[in-house]
C-alpha cells in the first residue's frame, strides 16, 4: 500500500522538475530559427502525459489541488533563483519583465498538465457513462419483461376469477334446482299424507 501511495507521487515530482528545468532553458520560448519550440513541444506533451497519470493515479481533485500547488511553488522558487542569479540568467537590465516571462513559463506547462488531466477525466466519465447506459438499457429490458409478465399473469388471474364465478353460478344453480325439486317433492308427500288422512277419517 505504501509503494503504491509512492508510485503516485513520482508523477507529480517530474512535473517539478519539468517545471523547474524549463527555466534553464532560452528565454525565446517559440523561436522558429533554433530548436527551442521542439523542446517546449516536447515539454507540452509530456506535462499533457504527466496530467494524465496523475488524473488516473490521484484523481481529479487530489491530483487538481497538487498541480496548483506545484504551478505556486515552481513560480516562486523560480522567481526566487532568478532573482538571486541574474548574471546566469541574463536579467540584469529586464528583471521584471524576465521574472514575467519564467513564471507563464511555469504557468503554460500547468496549464498542459491540467490540460491532460481534463482530457483523461472527460475520457473516464465517458466510460462511466456508457456502461450506466448499458445498465439502464438491461434495467428498460428487464423493466418491460417484467410488465409483460404481471400483464400476463393478471390475465391468467381474471381468466381464473370468470372460471370461479361462472362455476359457482352453475353450483348455485344446481343448489337451487335441487332444493326446489326438493320443496316439490315434500309438498307433494305433504298432500299425499293428507289425503291418507281424509280417507282415514272417511272410514
Amino acid at each position: 500500500m505504501f509503494k503504491r501511495k509512492f508510485y503516485n507521487y513520482i508523477f507529480p515530482f517530474l512535473l517539478g522538475i519539468l517545471m523547474f528545468a524549463s527555466n534553464f532553458l532560452n528565454t525565446s520560448l517559440f523561436s522558429f530559427g533554433n530548436h527551442n519550440f521542439t523542446v517546449w513541444f516536447v515539454l507540452s506533451v509530456l506535462c499533457f502525459a504527466l496530467g494524465w497519470y496523475i488524473n488516473k493515479s490521484l484523481g481529479w481533485r487530489t491530483g487538481g489541488k497538487i498541480v496548483f500547488s506545484l504551478i505556486i511553488a515552481a513560480t516562486i522558487i523560480s522567481i526566487m533563483v532568478i532573482t538571486f542569479f541574474r548574471d546566469y540568467f541574463s536579467a540584469n537590465e529586464l528583471l521584471t519583465e524576465n521574472l514575467i516571462l519564467y513564471s507563464l513559463r511555469n504557468v503554460t506547462l500547468g496549464a498542459m498538465t491540467f490540460f491532460g488531466m481534463a482530457i483523461s477525466e472527460v475520457l473516464t466519465l465517458e466510460k462511466e457513462m456508457a456502461v450506466i447506459k448499458e445498465k439502464l438499457d438491461v434495467y428498460e429490458i428487464e423493466l418491460r419483461d417484467a410488465k409483460k409478465e404481471a400483464e400476463l399473469e393478471i390475465r391468467e388471474a381474471k381468466i381464473e376469477a370468470k372460471k370461479i364465478v361462472t362455476e359457482a353460478g352453475i353450483t348455485a344453480k344446481e343448489i337451487m334446482l335441487k332444493k326446489n325439486k326438493i320443496e316439490s317433492e315434500l309438498k307433494g308427500f305433504i298432500q299425499a299424507e293428507k289425503e291418507l288422512i281424509r280417507k282415514y277419517e272417511d272410514i
